[in-house]
């Protein structure tokens, strides 16, 4: 009976929701970040540069990763005695998302703050950030792979 009540659950969107933590202080860290490099540019009377935006939108991509690997996990249809696998895939890949959206934000926030003083290196700071999403997408794409087929 127990088993009939909890086909379909998938991860208990457990990968969606983890992986939209992490984009959530990515981008708060990254935000606060860009509005401080602003506030200096405008107290020196110097132009803000706009493309920190690229810095603090970045760790949003997570969330959408988290919610395909939710999808995919859920649409799998997978029977009941594959539960806590599929809860296990979720937490841990959802996890090692949010930590990518955290840690892109981080380094989006020194980024911001770098290229709001100095004006250079924006190709630099974007491939770091390239690099962080990467774990991301890795994540994603592997914890896909190892769902079993239904």
């Amino acid at each position: 009976m127990f088993e009939g009540m909890i086909a379909g659950f998938g991860d208990m969107k457990a990968s969606l929701v983890l992986a939209a933590i992490g984009s959530a202080f990515g981008t708060g860290i990254a935000g606060m970040a860009a509005i401080g490099a602003w506030k200096k540019a405008f107290a020196q009377n110097k132009d803000a540069p706009f493309i920190l935006i690229a810095f603090v939108g970045a760790p949003l991509s997570q969330t959408i990763y988290g919610m395909i690997l939710m999808n995919a996990i859920r649409n799998a249809n997978l029977p009941p005695s594959t539960y806590l696998l599929q809860l296990l895939v979720g937490v841990f890949a959802g996890a090692a998302m949010g930590f990518s959206a955290y840690f892109q934000g981080k380094a989006g926030a020194r980024a911001a703050d770098a290229l709001a003083e100095t004006g250079k290196g924006f190709g630099n700071y974007i491939m770091v950030v390239g690099v962080i999403e990467t774990v991301a997408l890795f994540v994603m794409v592997f914890s896909m792979t190892t769902l079993p087929q239904g």
